[in-house]
């Protein structure tokens, strides 16, 4: 059974019922790979699906692609290690511990090894879910930091202000980044760049420490993709209830804060099929810091 749209360059017989090339749906990513490559862990789960002589029991989608229920995005690094069995992932990886979830689902014990947290000497890193994010402790704690010398600790700022009664109040601000991020997309016509049609922001992202992202957005932040995350620890996963920049601006500067670096990508996603319109998406990055 040869798959729809000429995906495979051998055609598939009783006895190897799969092509030499073979395509797949991964949570609605395509990747295009070698059958020796899915087969190449065995006991793993694409050694199992790829290895059995009924075809017709894998789920596949509209086009013949076999479809997997699954990350798209971490798949590439499922896929990387099958090829030569070696993790190599880009610095200041967020994802690691779902990285280490679909590597449990895949059934790759090695990469799970890979993946699992290190220990120091003082087990001070053994209940953390998520190593990848950098972490500053608690100054109460004995234990150094690893990812950060001592040297390069930010200081606290202290301001005094005067209450409404005359009497003088101490206000602490912590010293510290924050990072807004945020995906948009714009259409730029055929004839002139002057026509570009831009779409709203979807949604805008937030980095930094806990403490300082709840002290500037307050009930404005939302916490659900990571609700768990101690005050004195870092997050990625933060995103603010309101979409709009000059908004998040606003608190930023309210609370001290300045912009320090911006940077931002443009890549052309597909053109009009009917007109020479392309279709742009961009991310973009804003870092503020407080002294």
């Amino acid at each position: 059974m040869a798959l729809a749209d000429g995906a495979g360059c051998a055609k598939p017989n009783e006895d190897f019922p799969f092509p030499e090339i073979i395509e797949l749906n991964v949570g609605g990513q395509v990747y295009i790979t070698r059958h020796p490559t899915l087969v190449s862990v065995p006991g793993s789960l694409l050694w199992e699906m790829f290895t059995q002589k009924n075809v017709r029991s894998l789920a596949r989608d509209s086009k013949g692609r076999f479809f997997l229920d699954r990350d798209g995005f971490l798949f590439r690094y499922i896929l990387d290690y099958m090829r030569d069995q070696q993790l190599v992932l880009p610095d200041h990886f967020p994802e690691r511990s779902r990285l280490q979830r679909e590597a449990e689902y895949f059934m790759l014990p090695e990469l799970v090894k890979m993946l699992a947290p290190k220990l120091s000497k003082q087990n001070s890193l053994g209940d953390d879910p998520c190593q990848s994010d950098p972490e500053e402790l608690s100054p109460n704690t004995d234990t150094p930091r690893n990812l950060t010398p001592a040297s390069t600790t930010l200081p606290n700022t202290i301001t005094t202000t005067t209450s409404s009664t005359g009497g003088a109040t101490t206000d602490v601000r912590r010293a510290g980044f924050i990072t807004i991020g945020y995906r948009g997309s714009y259409t730029l016509g055929r004839d002139s760049q002057t026509d570009a049609k831009f779409r709203r922001v979807a949604r805008i992202m937030v980095c930094g420490k806990t403490s300082l992202a709840k002290e500037v957005f307050g009930d404005t932040l939302n916490e659900s993709r990571d609700p768990d995350r101690p005050p004195e620890r870092y997050t990625s996963r933060y995103y603010l209830k309101f979409t709009f920049l000059e908004q998040a601006f606003d608190k930023l500067a309210d609370a001290g804060f300045h912009m320090v670096a911006c940077n931002s990508t443009g890549t052309c996603a597909f053109a009009h099929d009917q007109t020479d319109d392309r279709i742009w998406t961009s991310y973009t990055e804003y870092v503020f810091y407080r002294e």
